[in-house]
């Protein structure tokens, strides 16, 4: 039986928040394209997310500038299936050109030709460029120092769903960036005993003097900056829009009933060992937090804005007891805690793309998307161009970027063929059929 070959110019891996913002500057400049998602449209927030996930960021903040969201306030957190259904009809307000169900297996470049060919679950596709539009958030990442027990329930945050799911008895939660703090505290406000084991971190205020942290951030340039400050490589941002949005506060939350904890370190049988430094982690965190209510301020008293004082910000609660004596081991049968959750984050997995375009340790080698492989672009990845690249809003501008430098070689192309065409032409019948330029398949 034949392979089904389909040729396309622009080939778009992935149709979550970055696949769905290339396909649309695709669209706007007339670059043929298709778009192979392997489930459905945003699957990712659909299934792996918990079920009470709502975006860190307002609805005015976190969407696109062509769509708002119609159930949801400017001020609000759209839910996790209301940021799915977002994409589904941001998709379809410009008819892009999207296939589900569809998996790619394997890209590589084509020898003596122009572009790659590309082996998916329906068949192959002959494309000129590819589009690596899967985002960041591709294989849970659970440690080499988790315990090998079947007394323990062990799961990434990516398959938490709800409390109910979990045996009875205690959690400990692993990671506490802003998906382990979440669930933390869903966990203990179900009645569950949860400790949290915590690394270095960032804690932005939810808000500050009457607007939310992603304005500060954005009217202090910081979403802009283009180059991670030394030594935050591994810091994880602490920040909710859970139940309205509100300041994550280790302190508070430890007074609520979480036990804190620092760094997990081992596992010795049924016996953790966590590193002494929580003290200095909360306390890095607290720092961060009170740089940007100074920034904040100064660019106010800077730009004579009239905003509401808010000294009560800077209040930090008491320390609490697990703070001042810290559990540096825990023995998890005596503490009662049969479940573990890690939420340590996630690793890209780009065994599937067969082409020059890494470097010595796997990682993508680019220039704003552009990789160093000519016609390979990468998409959605955190600090693509900017410290807000991973964001709703930050991928759309980084696709018009990339989709700009498309049709500039899409340019080059045509002036490359153009002699050949013009020759052809001029051989061809009177009466012949002539092709432009618009219509010319450059794949």
């Amino acid at each position: 039986m034949a392979v089904k070959t389909t040729s396309i110019d622009t080939l778009v891996v992935g149709a979550g928040q970055a696949g769905v913002a290339m396909s649309e500057h695709l669209s706007t400049i007339g670059v043929p394209h298709i778009v192979l998602e392997r489930a459905r449209i945003a699957e990712r927030w659909r299934t792996g997310r918990w079920d009470s996930l709502v975006a860190n960021g307002p609805a005015w903040h976190d969407r696109f500038p062509n769509r708002e969201f119609s159930e949801v306030s400017p001020d609000g957190f759209a839910s996790k299936d209301q940021v799915a259904d977002y994409f589904v009809e941001y998709a379809k307000q410009f008819d892009a050109p999207i296939r589900t169900g569809v998996e790619v297996k394997n890209v590589v470049r084509n020898a003596g030709r122009q572009g790659f060919t590309v082996e998916t679950s329906d068949g192959v596709f002959e494309a000129s460029r590819v589009v690596v539009a899967t985002g960041p958030f591709q294989r849970p990442l659970i440690p080499a120092v988790a315990p090998k027990s079947d007394r323990l329930t062990q799961i990434h945050s990516a398959d938490y769903h709800n409390p109910q799911q979990l045996p009875e008895g205690g959690v400990l939660v692993i990671g506490a960036g802003s998906s382990g703090v979440q669930i933390a505290d869903e966990l203990q406000r179900a009645g569950r005993q949860v400790y949290l084991s915590v690394g270095p971190h960032d804690r932005p205020p939810r808000a500050y003097r009457g607007r939310d942290f992603c304005w500060w951030l954005g009217v202090l340039g910081e979403w802009d900056a283009e180059v991670m400050r030394p030594g935050k490589e591994h810091v994880t941002i602490a920040v909710s829009g859970a139940r309205g949005g509100h300041t994550v506060d280790f302190r508070r939350l430890a007074h609520q009933g979480v036990t804190l904890v620092g760094l997990t370190k081992s596992f010795e049988g049924d016996v953790v060992k966590f590193d002494a430094d929580l003290a200095d982690n909360v306390a890095r965190g607290d720092e961060n937090y009170l740089s940007l209510l100074d920034a904040a301020d100064a660019y106010a008293q800077r730009n004579g804005l009239d905003l509401p004082q808010e000294p009560e910000a800077r209040v930090i609660p008491h320390d609490p007891d697990c703070l001042l004596n810290p559990l540096l081991e825990l023995d998890l049968v005596e503490a009662g805690v049969t479940s573990i959750i890690w939420a340590t984050g996630y690793a890209v997995d780009f065994g599937w793309l067969q082409v020059d375009a890494f470097d010595d340790k796997g990682k993508p080698k680019h220039q704003r998307g552009v990789s160093k492989e000519p016609g390979i672009y990468f998409l959605g990845l955190p600090w693509l161009s900017r410290r807000g690249s991973a964001f709703i809003w930050g991928v759309w501008h980084d696709a018009k970027h990339i989709a700009d430098h498309i049709a500039t070689q899409r340019k080059y192309l045509a002036y490359y063929d153009a002699p050949t065409r013009d020759a052809e032409a001029q051989r061809e019948p009177a009466g012949s059929p002539v092709q432009t330029v618009s219509e010319m398949d450059l794949s």
